[in-house]
């Protein structure tokens, strides 16, 4: 039986009809019009290489028009010049300034973004499980015990993030990654009784209707998965469209859902992806946590250190404390992933850390619940614990969060400081040795 959350009178918050624009919109957006020629233009070629998906909320709430182009949530819903190598621009360019086809953008666009290691860390290979003789298609599972399900119906989102490490999934059916068979994904659970989380993602999976989620949560009630504890669901709609959980038709089914799974004994956890504390500011985000929060779910906020975008530690520090304030748990920092337009987004690891500690010492205990920064690598989560000095060798000093051996988890190593490096690959074994103490058997999985 499904159970009511009360929600506040829909004209309270006068939704608008929800618009997107896509690359072939672009020149739609009457805000654009007030941009240089040379910017629009830049926009529209990078938008033929990487996804672009905007709405209207973004564009008339979340932005400052005033000032773009530095506007935090414009760096990070607008494409820009940056995010692509001059090679790979002028390419591009040049082919949108004279008589060209469709086909022939698809193509060019293909080709490029074959360059810019479009599924990182493992995703098709390494994680990748086998079930009943096969792969097991739209499901990774790297850790023991959490299971990714990348749904179907999800496999895009209210509007797209310029830095987005998921980015293949939205250019083409090639590159994608789903499942929309929940008995396959019951099957698998029923089976590895190790699992005890299970996380929802994409794209965003609340984009899917609450009918096309049921089917794949509203079994996990059930005793055959009393191991199943946690549900996670990765997503950016508390801030990208506030309006999923306040005023959409089924906002209150969705909310009976949560609520159905809290009672039934589950911990339904939202990992929300928040990048700047301007994200924030509307009435009717802070109204979904509300309602969020009354069904009994967590909401856990995370997102990456981008340039151009968030690496202002007092921003950081602040938009922790409001998170807190409102009831979110401060949950990771990450450091953007080595794929799609990391080139523009990317800061050395040694800033990384200094904007981290920055930001960390401002904040009380009850927000220092907040882990990183954490690369979300090949071998597992790896956070920089600190630069520091040890017999006379600066070092980055490191270790696992999360890993493919659990027995590597909270074992500390250590890396030759490179004031350069900014990925876990770029590094080197400090004090002489050859190898990480993981390295070997990473390399033999």
């Amino acid at each position: 039986m499904q159970q009511s959350v009360q929600l506040q009178p829909a004209e309270a918050y006068q939704p608008p009809r929800f618009t997107v624009y896509q690359h072939r919109q672009i020149d739609k957006i009457e805000q654009l019009d007030k941009l240089p020629e040379h910017l629009r233009f830049q926009m529209k070629v990078v938008a033929n290489v990487f996804p672009f998906r905007v709405n209207n909320y973004v564009i008339d709430e979340l932005i400052d028009w005033d000032k773009v182009p530095n506007d935090p949530v414009f760096q990070l819903t607008f494409p820009q010049r940056g995010m692509l190598d001059d090679e790979s621009y002028d390419e591009m360019a040049a082919l949108l300034k004279r008589d060209h086809t469709p086909e022939e953008v698809f193509e060019l666009a293909t080709k490029l973004r074959q360059k810019l290691n479009p599924h990182p860390a493992g995703q098709m290979d390494k994680n990748v499980p086998s079930f009943e003789g096969e792969n097991v298609a739209g499901v990774q599972h790297k850790y023991k015990e959490t299971v990714l399900f990348f749904p179907a119906q999800g496999q895009y989102c209210h509007s797209y993030c310029t830095f987005c490490f998921r980015w293949a999934q939205f250019v083409g059916k090639a590159t994608r990654f789903n499942n929309n068979d929940e008995e396959l994904l019951h099957r698998y659970l029923e089976e590895h009784t190790e699992v005890t989380d299970l996380l929802m993602t994409g794209g965003d999976p609340m984009v899917m209707r609450t009918v096309k989620l049921r089917k794949y949560l509203e079994a996990l009630k059930e005793p055959r998965f009393d191991h199943i504890r946690t549900i996670r669901i990765g997503t950016k709609s508390l801030t990208f469209w506030p309006f999923r959980y306040v005023t959409d038709p089924d906002a209150e089914d969705l909310l009976a859902l949560i609520k159905e799974l809290v009672d039934a004994g589950k911990h339904v956890s939202f990992m929300a992806h928040v990048n700047h504390k301007q994200e924030l500011r509307t009435d009717v985000a802070k109204e979904a946590i509300k309602l969020i929060r009354k069904t009994g779910a967590q909401i856990r906020t995370q997102a990456p250190l981008l340039n151009h975008l968030n690496t202002d530690p007092n921003m950081w520090a602040e938009m922790w404390k409001e998170q807190t304030q409102m009831g979110m748990i401060p949950y990771y920092m990450f450091i953007e992933r080595d794929t799609g337009a990391k080139r523009y987004f990317e800061l050395p690891l040694h800033k990384t850390w200094e904007i981290f500690k920055d930001a960390y010492k401002q904040v009380s205990g009850v927000s220092r619940t907040v882990r990183g920064p954490s690369m979300s690598a090949g071998p597992g989560k790896v956070e920089i614990s600190g630069v520091t000095e040890i017999a006379g060798e600066k070092v980055f000093a490191l270790r696992f969060i999360q890993a493919r051996n659990p027995e590597w988890v909270q074992r500390p190593f250590f890396a030759k400081f490179d004031e350069n490096a900014h990925w876990l690959d770029d590094l080197k074994p400090a004090f002489g040795e050859e190898k990480f103490f993981w390295q070997e058997e990473y390399e033999a999985m």
